[in-house]
């Protein structure tokens, strides 16, 4: 009860941010106003008062709320991938969703490891680094596009291109630690880094698949659309659990990726159900109240710690600075090379930079390098997703009013007046 009544105030907090924040003149995404309003809730401020989450403990005992709420946004990025939507588009999203990660980690990977000459940081640690750069946050992009309505091409490539980004991360980065294991004193095998991390994308789109075509045949039994939307939701909730399994049969693992089966999910069921429509518009409504409870756990969980290291401040600025430069060039060739427009060219690789669930995962991976190379790339990445959690749905938003597909609000005053 003390734990539900905290998640409570959180959700509150994290409203209250986003009304404050407009009151005083800073026009903040809402994604934004609710990481700030984690912070404060978190341990490292109201927490030590005993008015919010006052240890990691306490977050982990409410992250199952994390991980559903990050299987409705795969879900709802799933669904952006109709057919009728993306056969126009389909290869030119592949190429720059996968030219772009490429990029950024190979951006990173060339300044880190000359780094690592200097002795400024382990050559497995730069190398994993490099991997981890690939990823995208999908929650902080869908959350500014839905807040804001962003309508246009570089909207209509971005969706698509963060969910094949993700995948495409996944492959790169258990190759890397692959590699990086190997130099620190293992072996590099063949089925940890090329068999495992593609037979985990087969797995979770296999199962993503099935789950989506059972839920489309169930669907047609009610009458009812709140019906057929519970039973959505109900659906996601399994294929959340079922995405958390794996196994070992020797060196083989069968393991999937929650992000990639909710995707397939999505897009198999957006593809095969004639309900999809109403059904998508009806949870957008219910899952919103879920979308800022992650947000604000979010801002939460961020170490705030990681500041008293001036060497992985530094770091962290290299690394920030360096994937934010492989995202916008590898995004901005790409484009290029697919006759995409000018607009798409200047501003779709700043709608790439915001970072946080994914990268954070592949830490936690991290960790079997051992304390002192994990625990390195840990406070690194937890800096830089300070700084891009923060910062990168601001950018967002600006990137897509600047390419015309955000219509700019009225003032607060005026919005009231109309309705007198």
């Amino acid at each position: 009860m003390n734990l539900l009544l905290k998640t409570a105030f959180a959700l509150f907090a994290g409203l209250m941010a986003t009304r404050a924040f407009k009151y005083m003149g800073f026009h903040f995404p809402d994604v934004t106003a609710f990481l700030i309003a984690g912070v404060l809730v978190g341990p490292y401020v109201l927490g030590r008062a005993y008015l919010g989450f006052s240890s990691a403990e306490e977050l982990e005992g409410v992250r199952i709320l994390s991980n559903v709420a990050l299987g409705f946004i795969a879900f709802d990025i799933g669904s952006e991938f109709r057919l009728s939507k993306i056969s126009h588009m389909g290869k030119a999203a592949l190429f720059i969703g996968v030219f772009q990660a490429l990029a950024a980690t190979l951006i990173v990977d060339a300044v880190l490891v000359v780094l690592s000459f200097r002795g400024m940081i382990s050559l497995p640690a730069a190398i994993v680094l490099g991997a981890i750069a690939s990823a995208t946050a999908p929650a902080a992009t869908l959350m500014v596009v839905r807040q804001f309505k962003a309508k246009g091409p570089v909207t209509d490539l971005l969706l698509p291109i963060v969910a094949l980004d993700d995948a495409a991360g996944l492959v790169i980065f258990a190759v890397s630690i692959g590699i990086a294991q190997a130099l620190i004193g293992g072996s590099i095998s063949a089925v940890s880094v090329i068999i495992n991390p593609l037979s985990e994308i087969v797995c979770s789109m296999i199962l993503g698949s099935i789950m989506g075509m059972v839920l489309t045949r169930l669907e047609k039994l009610f009458f009812s659309n709140t019906n057929r939307l519970s039973m959505t939701i109900a659906f996601i909730l399994m294929t959340i659990a079922l995405a958390s399994r794996e196994m070992y049969i020797g060196q083989f693992r069968i393991a999937f990726s929650s992000l990639l089966v909710c995707m397939t999910l999505g897009t198999v069921f957006c593809n095969m159900s004639e309900y999809s429509a109403d059904i998508m518009q009806r949870s957008e409504k219910w899952s919103a109240p879920l979308y800022a409870v992650f947000f604000v756990l979010s801002g939460a969980e961020l170490e705030l710690s990681v500041f008293r290291y001036p060497a992985v401040i530094l770091t962290g600025i290299v690394y920030i600075l360096t994937r934010c430069a492989g995202k916008y060039l590898g995004a901005r060739f790409s484009s290029t090379v697919m006759g995409c427009s000018e607009n798409v060219r200047k501003y779709l690789g700043i709608t790439l930079f915001p970072q946080a669930g994914v990268a954070l995962g592949m830490v936690v991976s991290a960790q079997s390098l051992g304390a002192e190379t994990g625990g390195l790339i840990r406070n690194i990445i937890l800096f830089s997703v300070m700084v891009y959690e923060l910062a990168g749905p601001m950018m967002t938003r600006d990137a897509l009013t600047k390419a015309g597909e955000i219509e700019p609000k009225r003032p607060e005053h005026e919005h009231r007046a109309r309705f007198k």
